[in-house]
């Protein structure tokens, strides 16, 4: 690598360094306002909360990566002209191509980084952090219940306490349990504890009533056609137990994983025990080729911008029309890539849109660097000659 490389390439990798940090950053608050209330009301640990949403950071830089490598690109590049170094660069021998080593150096290390976290730390990370949301969701229902609040336990149970002593002790406790399908269960009590378990918190209530519907058959020989009728149960107690954990399937801590967590083997090649749906299966397989794809669009991004950089020319207060051409190009590809994959997750034969729309632009913008070669070109007549 040459100075005049190091020079240009330190510029845009030190750029870059700090424009994708600083945007993660802001793309990390904003996500992670959702969690405050888990640490302001629900008792987690701030430690806690900055562990679960670090989680979230490989996705964020996934994501941003190949949008902050065509804007450090493109800034550095009209920088460069507009402070007339690049006319210096070509007036020394440099090529189109020379000038665009640096950044097309830099793009293909970031690609690689792509590549990396998308096919290994991402579904790490998701999976991790969908296995803490399931435990904090299913697990940890002791801080999820607050007084004064209907509190949500999984899709169907829900849990109500006027307040809660100092003790720990809540007051006014109601309790709907509708994991058994066709049985709901409305419990009402006056007091109750929420102690862990090994299989999870379960809530044992004092001195309330637990009531059911209940279907009763119709009696022997009524007419066929009978509907069943229902009855509502009342059992009074002094002492009962629900188990918060419990899942409605049955399934313990088992879940089921989306496409997001799984590898790309598991995507492209899942295990039939699974039982994945259709449905599913046709997000799978687009999922994976997204994978696969998006990081080829750090490359094409990359070129965009240096066929909007060296194609131009850009004064101190001029060519603002080509840079709003680049970025409203790159804008058109996001939109496009983003309509590509929804229609490849409803049908598969869309899917070789995923790759046009990543490889397309790169080789176009490529062929405009080089001086789109086999266009055809005006050519000027020669001057008449003079008649004798």
């Amino acid at each position: 690598m040459t100075r005049l490389d190091s020079y240009i390439f330190r510029q845009l990798a030190l750029a870059l360094l700090a424009v994708t940090i600083g945007l993660a950053a802001l793309v990390w608050l904003t996500q992670s306002l959702r969690f405050i209330e888990l640490v302001l009301d629900r008792g987690l640990s701030f430690l806690v909360f900055i562990e679960l949403t670090g989680l979230l950071l490989p996705s964020f830089f996934a994501v941003i990566l190949p949008i902050t490598t065509f804007v450090v690109t493109l800034f550095v590049y009209v920088r460069l002209a507009a402070d007339r170094e690049l006319v210096v660069m070509r007036a020394a021998g440099l090529s189109q191509w020379r000038l665009s080593r640096p950044a097309l150096g830099l793009a293909a290390i970031t690609v690689g980084l792509c590549y990396w976290l998308n096919l290994d730390v991402v579904p790490a990370t998701q999976a991790a952090f969908r296995a803490w949301q399931f435990e904090i969701r299913n697990q940890l229902a002791a801080i999820l219940v607050q007084e004064g609040v209907f509190s949500s336990v999984g899709d169907d149970l829900t849990v109500y306490a006027r307040y809660r002593d100092k003790d720990g002790t809540l007051r006014g406790i109601l309790v709907h349990d509708a994991r058994e399908r066709g049985a709901p269960v409305t419990i009402l009590a006056e007091a109750g504890r929420i102690t862990p378990t090994p299989s999870g918190p379960r809530v044992t209530l004092e001195n309330g009533q637990r009531q059911q519907v209940e279907r009763v058959p119709p009696p022997a020989g009524s007419p066929p056609g009978t509907p069943a009728t229902t009855r509502l149960s009342v059992l009074s107690f002094s002492e009962n137990s629900v188990d918060l954990a419990r899942t409605s399937r049955g399934e313990g801590d088992s879940r089921y994983r989306n496409a997001q967590e799984r590898t790309l083997d598991e995507l492209l090649h899942p295990d039939p025990a699974d039982n994945v749906p259709e449905r599913d299966l046709r997000r799978f397989r687009a999922e994976a080729h997204r994978r696969l794809t998006d990081p080829i669009n750090t490359l094409s991004f990359c070129l965009v911008a240096l066929a909007t950089a060296l194609t131009g020319q850009f004064r101190r207060h001029g060519g603002g029309l080509r840079l709003f051409t680049g970025i409203a190009v790159v804008v058109a590809l996001l939109a496009a890539g983003l309509i590509a994959g929804n229609l490849a997750g409803r049908q598969n034969a869309m899917i070789p849109l995923l790759w046009l729309t990543a490889i397309l632009p790169g080789v176009v913008a490529a062929w405009t660097i080089a001086g789109m070669p086999g266009l055809p070109r005006h050519r000027p007549r020669p001057p008449a000659a003079d008649p004798a």
